[in-house]
């Protein structure tokens, strides 16, 4: 497995111009903004990184109800097809297999490089489409599903999940993971030819200036209360018990502490039960979950099922002081004690002793989230979405001199 790292492709001699030449690519995924998860999230970045680096992008995903008429702009253009929505998971789709639509328009106008972001029937398809055309194909892996399975009673068929992914992903001349770890992971199931792409964060946006006092009182709070926040997705796979046990041990020691929840999903009802007092904000966008992350003070997120996790970048940016397993982002990016907290995956007990600790001194957790913000200056988008457009010429061009299937993508050594 490589890092992302690059030779230098020639510079066209403009400010902000590619370094590598222009590409038709197809991008093939089940989620697209404004959904609000990490990878659409994700994607709407490089995607919009992509056009500003000149790259001609076709989306292929699903038809959202907010979708009145195709969108066609500058270099960008859309394919919607059907789509059925996933179990226990609202407002998301599995796109259906669209091989004869996608033959159509790919027939007429053949994309430079096909990517598939999703591993649903839509992603599927179009897989085995590049494969029939002789289009050269990359792929991401976002999300964990095998390891999801446990948590919606069908923990027995992870063998048969990974088996799938493993099959799909294999076909790519190169597929996409964000961390270090997930690569080993995924390396030694059997995945081949995985490239590390970190994820970035938008400090624009995602900083400790957006703290809002007036959000604060809204939720009962003055400046010197403790605000203990959760940020994403109200449902089992991320662990939320874990939340409720560190937050019940916090308000032991600090009684002015109070959760705040912001998100939705299936367990928000049982979350309301379990937790009585905490605020409950909702699925929340752009400045104003900003304000509401940089209006929080502690950060729980004891996620175990994650890629990467946006929202730890997110929140360190924000300058909150994160506790987390030493897994996904938080195990690369937090120097546990320094800008932030990470404790052994799975260690439930340093988790809550962790949390406990941070919030019972004050003074310790200020200096944390100075140094958390501080920490995420350096995590660019633009660089990201760069490597990510030179990987993809690279396939390209070695497509181009040898046959569908045999071809590897040669990287500068590290």
């Amino acid at each position: 497995m490589n890092t992302l790292r690059h030779a230098p492709s020639p510079a066209s001699g403009e400010t902000g111009a590619p370094r590598s030449h222009s590409l038709r690519i197809a991008i093939v995924t089940e989620t697209y903004p404004p959904e609000i998860n990490g990878v659409a999230m994700t994607l709407g970045r490089l995607i919009n990184g992509l056009l500003q680096l000149g790259h001609h992008v076709q989306v292929i995903r699903p038809r959202q109800p907010s979708d009145a008429t195709v969108t066609v702009r500058d270099n960008y253009s859309e394919v919607l097809v059907r789509g059925i929505p996933i179990p226990r998971y609202s407002g998301l789709q599995f796109g259906l297999p669209a091989t004869a639509r996608l033959q159509q328009a790919w027939t007429e106008s053949p994309p430079d490089i096909v990517h598939v972001v999703t591993e649903g029937p839509l992603g599927m398809s179009a897989i085995k489409l590049a494969g029939k055309l002789g289009l050269p194909l990359t792929s991401s892996f976002h999300t964990n599903f095998h390891r999801y399975s446990k948590h919606y009673g069908f923990g027995w068929l992870r063998g048969v999940i990974t088996s799938h992914l493993r099959r799909l992903h294999n076909q790519a001349a190169a597929t996409f993971v964000p961390t270090q770890a997930l690569a080993a992971e995924l390396g030694a199931d059997g995945f081949s030819k995985l490239r590390v792409m970190a994820r970035g964060v938008d400090t624009a946006l995602f900083n400790p200036q957006r703290r809002s006092t007036s959000l604060r009182e809204q939720w009962g709070l003055s400046e010197t209360d403790l605000a203990v926040l959760y940020v994403g997705r109200l449902a089992a796979e991320k662990n939320l018990r874990m939340v409720l046990a560190a937050f019940e041990a916090i308000q032991a020691r600090r009684p002015d502490a109070r959760m705040i929840f912001v998100g939705d999903g299936p367990m928000m009802n049982k979350l309301k039960q379990s937790c009585p007092s905490a605020v409950f904000c909702g699925s929340r966008r752009g400045e104003d979950l900003a304000a509401h992350y940089a209006s929080g003070d502690l950060f729980l997120f004891p996620s175990l099922t994650e890629t990467f996790g946006n929202v730890t970048t997110e929140a360190m940016a924000s300058g909150l002081g994160v506790v987390a397993y030493a897994h996904a982002a938080a195990a690369e990016l937090i120097n546990s004690g320094t800008n932030g907290i990470a404790v052994a995956a799975g260690n439930e007990n340093a988790y809550i002793d962790a949390a406990v600790s941070l919030a019972a001194m004050p003074e310790r957790l200020a200096g944390i989230r100075v140094l958390a913000a501080a920490s995420m200056q350096d995590m660019d988008w633009r660089h990201i979405v760069q490597t990510f457009a030179d990987t993809l010429c690279s396939v390209h061009k070695q497509h181009s001199r040898r046959p569908y299937g045999t071809h590897d993508v040669v990287l500068a050594p590290d």
